[in-house]
């Protein structure tokens, strides 16, 4: 693996703070005169924690070449571990990184990690990837009771010649009572950023009864990608039979361009969602 860039380095030790926003100290800043950039390539992936439906087969390895073939400027990475003991000393290949940091690689400088559930053998969570330095991250905690851990993590992102853009990766409950809340505070999170800036919104949000589609869009200001082009949601879960609309990508302040599923091998035997990508023109 080769050096990480001081950026790079000092996003993963400061993601141990889950709640508070963290501005990255960057000793690289980008140069005053750097040519716009007005569009991006967005990619949306539950990693499974790196293993397979049924967690038969680890294939983080393989995994990390699909993503990497898309020539995505910002990944959004659900279910992905931070650390485990149990399966670093049993499984071959485990990296000697955390999963977000090796699938990260030489192709993107930042990332961010927002560590959700804790358990005795480690931790996972949500990740983001990114192309262009990543100014800094909050990781909300929107957790309501019992045993399942969900978070929001929220990137401010400095993409040349927008002054901000954000970037919300998304995991929300299984139980509809939850998720509605769970909707309610990133609606409120979304009140919160300034009215113009650019924001991206993508993830698993577990939705299969399609209410929080509903609840989300309500008041106007985002739209969701495949529903925009296509008229409803991309079925992406189960990966190899896709029966459930659980994936989502919405933009605030920005269109979009030529939705896909991943839905052809490699990307159907990699985790039990399938990914979505879409060129986002800001």
């Amino acid at each position: 693996m080769r050096p990480r860039s001081p950026s790079a380095k000092a996003c993963v030790s400061a993601c141990q703070s889950p709640r508070a926003p963290v501005t990255i100290d960057r000793p690289d800043p980008l140069p005053r005169e750097t040519r716009p950039v007005h569009q991006l390539r967005v990619l949306t992936v539950n990693t499974h924690k790196g293993f397979t439906a049924f967690n038969r087969r680890f294939i983080l390895p393989e995994l990390r070449e699909a993503v990497r073939s898309t020539g995505a400027d910002l990944v959004f990475l659900q279910e992905v571990l931070g650390g485990h003991d149990r399966h670093a000393s049993r499984v071959m290949n485990w990296p000697s990184t955390s999963q977000y940091e090796f699938l990260a690689d030489s192709m993107w400088s930042d990332f961010a990690y927002g560590r959700n559930a804790i358990y005795p053998d480690g931790h996972h969570g949500n990740a983001l990837l990114s192309k262009y330095p990543i100014l800094q991250y909050r990781n909300l905690d929107v957790s309501i009771t019992g045993p399942e851990r969900r978070g929001l993590l929220h990137c401010v992102l400095q993409i040349p010649g927008h002054e901000r853009v954000h970037a919300i990766c998304v995991h929300l409950s299984l139980l509809e009572s939850h998720r509605q809340l769970q909707l309610a505070l990133l609606r409120q999170l979304l009140e919160g950023l300034p009215a113009h800036d650019p924001v991206i919104i993508a993830g698993d949000f577990n939705d299969w009864k399609l209410k929080g589609n509903a609840t989300l869009t309500a008041p106007g200001d985002l739209h969701e990608v495949f529903q925009y082009h296509y008229g409803v949601l991309a079925k992406t879960y189960p990966a190899r039979l896709p029966l459930l609309r659980l994936d989502r990508i919405y933009l605030r302040n920005a269109t979009s361009h030529g939705p896909r599923i991943l839905g052809n091998k490699p990307w159907s035997h990699l985790s039990d969602h399938l990914p979505l990508t879409v060129e986002v023109n800001l």
